[in-house]
């Protein structure tokens, strides 16, 4: 089947994915070449897709202190419309901040205020995302019942956005929302069998507990549930949305 921008995007998803669960040394970079090649070919529709694998391979060559091929696949990476200005300073890229070739290549970068909020807001709620997992799997240490407790998400943004790299940190948003919904699916599913097991077995096993701790669960995820609703992004009234240059280069705090 021929490949489409969806198909690709999904692709993409999959990808991070893949990388968030089974980690980079696993994994290895194939699938990132594979999509930028795969996204090339579709031409100017696959661009920002082209550029958001080269953004994700230059930020594996960062993390293992590799800044010369950081910096070939940025460079490319903003050449196809990558614009995510926030990500980069992200403490993993703040020590290319003092490379003139990285400087002239943020100073290339443009992006509109809406989608600078929205920035902001994607990179904040992958931050929430990965705390709130933390926290959900401390407290679900030593829980009695048997019920399964998800991980509510905020909704993904439907603003029209102005900028097509906007839709790369989307799907980074949505592969970290996945990635940890799986593990805790997984981790709950283990631990309600296994009391299940266990109640099976034990005559002495407390369903007294079990009950006071299933309530208490209902009650953490019901809190959980309106808190991500509550974070749904809300597009700023009159938010510019032409394109201006970034912010400058270090006066971004980055969120979390």
């Amino acid at each position: 089947m021929a490949d489409t921008v969806n198909s690709l995007a999904a692709r993409l998803h999959e990808v991070l994915v893949e990388f968030l669960t089974k980690g980079a040394p696993a994994v290895g970079t194939r699938g990132f070449h594979d999509l930028v090649a795969r996204a090339t070919a579709l031409g100017p529709d696959g661009m920002w897709l082209a550029a958001a694998g080269r953004a994700s391979l230059g930020g594996l060559a960062c993390a293992q202190g590799d800044a010369e091929l950081t910096l070939l696949h940025l460079e490319a990476a903003v050449s196809g419309g990558y614009n995510d200005c926030v990500a980069l300073h992200m403490p993993l890229m703040r020590p290319l901040h003092q490379d003139p070739r990285f400087q002239a290549l943020y100073r290339r970068i443009r992006v509109t205020q809406a989608d600078l909020d929205e920035f902001f807001w994607l990179h904040r709620e992958i931050h929430i995302a990965m705390r709130d997992a933390q926290q959900a799997s401390v407290d679900n240490i030593g829980r009695y019942d048997t019920g399964v407790s998800l991980l509510p998400q905020a909704p993904m943004p439907t603003r029209e956005p102005n900028t097509l790299g906007v839709l790369i940190t989307r799907i980074e948003l949505a592969a970290t929302q996945t990635a940890l919904q799986q593990a805790a699916v997984k981790a709950e599913f283990q631990r309600s069998a296994g009391n299940t097991s266990l109640s099976l077995i034990d005559d002495s096993w407390d369903y007294t507990h079990a009950r006071r701790d299933a309530w208490h669960a209902d009650v953490l995820d019901t809190q959980r549930l309106r808190a991500a609703e509550a974070r749904a992004f809300v597009e700023r009234p009159g938010a510019d949305t032409t394109l201006a240059p970034c912010p400058p280069l270090g006066s971004i705090a980055y969120p979390g």
